[in-house]
């Protein structure tokens, strides 16, 4: 079976929360970003995880942004039109996709990585057919863990510095989200 390519999802989702919504992300954001991770390193690379993004370059955010080879599909979180964080899907094989994302600690702790994960994950369930979503969790990183279990996400299998999560999406509940996404 042909799956749609990651592009035919929308530029634009909205999230549960009202003030929480996602665009894609576009070489245009790259000193957005490269501001935000700058300011939030302590708080992204504590467990380990996002150190590579944190040293990156305006110019290597924009290359990877520019050319991501159709596999993967990065949005910006954005609190009132304000970026906060990153959420993105990851073709890994589809219908199987990754999941992965990042959110500014200023901005934690008011359930907005949630609502964007499942903003994401309703959408690539609609438009792309997935049936399973996959996500990495660097080990210590207990909230990033509880936003996934919130989800409906189940730790799969560990490994020396991540434990791997899993989501199988089923038959489309209420709004066309998937059943299995816990909200």
């Amino acid at each position: 079976m042909v799956h749609p390519p990651l592009e035919a999802l929308p530029e634009t989702l909205s999230t549960r929360l009202p003030d929480v919504s996602l665009r894609v992300l576009t070489p245009a954001d790259a000193a957005d970003i490269r501001a935000l991770l700058q300011a939030d390193t302590a708080h992204l690379t504590r467990h380990g995880d996002f150190t590579a993004q944190v040293r990156a370059s305006v110019e290597e955010i924009e290359e990877a942004l520019a050319h991501s080879g159709g596999k993967e599909r990065a949005y910006g979180i954005r609190l009132r039109e304000s970026l906060v964080g990153q959420v993105s899907v990851i073709a890994a094989a589809p219908p199987h996709y990754g999941l992965g994302y990042w959110l500014a600690r200023a901005a934690t702790g008011k359930g907005r990585a949630g609502a964007a994960c499942a903003a994401l994950i309703g959408s690539a369930f609609t438009v792309l057919g997935a049936t399973d979503v996959f996500a990495g969790v660097t080990h210590g990183n207990d909230p990033s863990a509880a936003v996934l279990r919130r989800l409906g996400f189940s730790p799969v299998e560990e490994f020396p510095a991540y434990t791997r999560f899993h989501l199988p999406l089923t038959s489309p509940g209420p709004g066309g989200c998937p059943e299995a996404l816990g909200r």
